[in-house]
Order: structure tokens, then sequence, then C-alpha cells
């Protein structure tokens, strides 16, 4: 079922979502070679709970740490590790969820560790761009759910890049994973039509190379089939009778 947020409601998402805007630019800031995967997820945890927040991941459906860090070909839910020690060159995703008085922000940004090269600078910024698209699609009017799909779709296959397919978008409010799923691909003008009041959190997960990915035995990160790199970027986004508003930014 979908459910329709009144604008106190979604005053109290707009909070949860700085506070994870906030966790994402403390990540960002602290990005360098040498630190261990886990560090990060401390600095995270701590910061969160500081703000009188829960970190919605941990914990969810057994999930070990307190955000998702993801390095090079992990697509998404990568797991923090005292043993994952970020390189130089590489390209980290961090995926974070924080909860503020019973509800939900979602958002992920991916970034460089140190210098990296001119080809995955490229995926991520066309990644981030991607979001940006369908962002321009539902400020169109008339939203449809293949129109956020199609805008991100038509965006990085423009480039040559991968659509994955397995993993989307979703609602959120109460829960940190709502109806409707929101894919990253589809038909315009097709799809369920977004209304004011709607919560959702938009997540292009793109490829250097393939769309297709392996789930590991882990039972949580998803790699590229390939092995090449990933990027990811997400924000949660309100749409309100003035028009849509992104909560994490």
């Amino acid at each position: 079922m979908i459910t329709v947020k009144t604008s106190s409601q979604i005053e109290l998402m707009r909070k949860a979502n700085l506070i994870v805007r906030d966790t994402l630019q403390l990540l960002m800031d602290n990005t360098r070679p040498g630190i261990s995967t886990w560090q990060l997820n401390k600095l995270a945890h701590d910061y969160i709970v500081s703000q009188n927040a829960i970190p919605s991941f941990l914990n969810y459906n057994g999930y070990p740490a307190s955000i998702c860090v993801s390095v090079d070909c992990e697509v998404v839910h990568g797991i923090p590790s005292k043993h994952k020690i970020l390189e130089e060159g590489q390209i980290v995703s961090y995926d974070v969820g924080a909860i503020y008085q019973g509800w939900n922000g979602d958002a992920a940004r991916t970034v460089g560790v140190g210098i990296i090269s001119d080809e995955c600078q490229k995926l991520i910024d066309v990644t981030k761009e991607c979001f940006f698209q369908a962002i321009k699609a539902i400020e169109g009017g008339n939203t449809r759910l293949g129109d956020i799909g199609h805008a991100v779709q038509s965006y990085a296959e423009s480039y040559g890049y991968g659509v994955v397919r397995e993993l989307v978008g979703h609602g959120i409010g109460r829960h940190m994973h709502e109806e409707p799923d929101v894919p990253n691909f589809g038909v315009k003008g097709h799809g369920l039509r977004l209304t004011p009041g709607m919560t959702v959190a938009i997540e292009p997960m793109i490829n250097m190379g393939t769309e297709k990915v392996d789930f590991m035995s882990d039972g949580w990160t998803v790699k590229t089939r390939d092995r090449k790199p990933s990027a990811h970027y997400e924000n949660t986004v309100a749409l309100t009778e003035n028009g849509v508003e992104i909560l994490s930014l």
C-alpha cells in the first residue's frame, strides 16, 4: 500500500534526511587511503546517534552495520570491515539511512579515494546526473514511474553504461522500504502516476560495463558480473503541491 504523507510528516522526514546528508558529508570528508571501512561505519554510527536518530540499516533483516560501504565493483550493500582498507584510486559508495522520530531518511553517494582515473570520475558524474535527469522528469508534471526509469536509463545508456535491473529505488516513510518500487529503467508514460504526498528514494545504480550483477555468499554484497566499477547516487524525494523537493540535499 502506498502511503501519502502530510506536510508535518514530510517535515520529520526532512529532518531525518538532513541527518543522512550530513552523515554522508562526514564520510566523504574522511575518505582517504588507509582508512578501514569499519572506521567509517563507526564515524557514521556515532554521528547519527548524536543527532538523536537511529541508524536504520543496523540489524535491518540481520544487516551487521550502520551503513553500507561498497568499493569498486561492489554495486551496493558492501559490509564494513576492519580488514577492508581503502586504497588510492578506488571508488567507494556510501549508503546511509537514519530514523528520526519514527521517520526514515535514505541517501547514497559515490566518491573517489585519493586520485582516481578519468574513467571512474566520469562514471560517478554520470550516475549523479542520472538522478537529476529523473528530477527533471518529475518537474515536468503528470509523472509516472516509467518516466523516472526512462530518464535514468536513457541517460546512462547514452554513455554505454549498464543500468542494474535487479535492484531498484523505493517508497519511504515510516518504513525504510515501502511501495512503490522505483526502477532505474522503464517506458516513458507507463506505470503508477506520482501524486502529492508521495515520498520515494530515487537511486541510480550504474555500472561501467554490463548491467548484470552477482549476489555474494555473505547474503548482502552485490557485485558487477564483469567486476568493472559501479556507482550509486540516491536521494529521498517528496512530491508536494508546489513540485518536487529533494529532502536529502
